[in-house]
C-alpha cells in the first residue's frame, strides 16, 4: 500500500465523530472522512472546519461524506465533486448520532454559529 494514493479503500475511519472536536469538547454540523487516512473531521459549515484543516496540514486532498445515506467524494485540490470506491466500514457516523453533534456539546444557538 502506498501512502501517495489519495484513496485508500481499506483504511477504516478514525471514529464516529470529528477527531479534534471530540478531543476538545467541540461540536460539528456534518462530518467528512479523509479517503486516504480515514481521519474524520467536521465540514466547512461547522465552526472549526477540521476536515479542511486536515487537508491543509497533510495534503490529503480527497474526502467523502460521513453522513448516513451519502457517498459523494470531494477533491479539495481540484475543487470538484466525484465518485470513488467503497471505503472500509463503517461508511457513516452512527444513525442515532444527532446532527449537529455530539449530543451534549451543541449550543442552543448553534444555527447562528454555522459558517455560511
Amino acid at each position: 500500500m502506498t501512502t501517495d494514493n489519495p484513496i485508500q479503500p481499506d483504511v477504516p475511519p478514525s471514529g464516529p465523530g470529528c477527531v479534534e472536536c471530540l478531543d476538545g469538547s467541540g461540536w460539528w454540523f456534518h462530518l467528512r472522512r479523509c479517503a486516504q487516512c480515514g481521519h474524520i473531521g467536521c465540514c466547512d459549515s461547522s465552526p472549526s472546519q477540521h476536515a479542511t484543516a486536515h487537508w491543509k496540514e497533510t495534503g490529503h486532498p480527497i474526502i467523502q461524506s460521513f453522513e448516513p445515506g451519502e457517498d459523494w467524494f470531494w477533491d479539495y485540490s481540484s475543487e470538484q465533486a466525484g465518485e470513488g470506491p467503497s471505503l472500509a466500514a463503517p461508511d457513516s457516523h452512527p444513525a442515532a448520532q444527532g446532527v449537529p453533534g455530539p449530543s451534549g456539546f451543541v449550543p442552543d444557538d448553534w444555527r447562528t454559529k454555522l459558517n455560511r
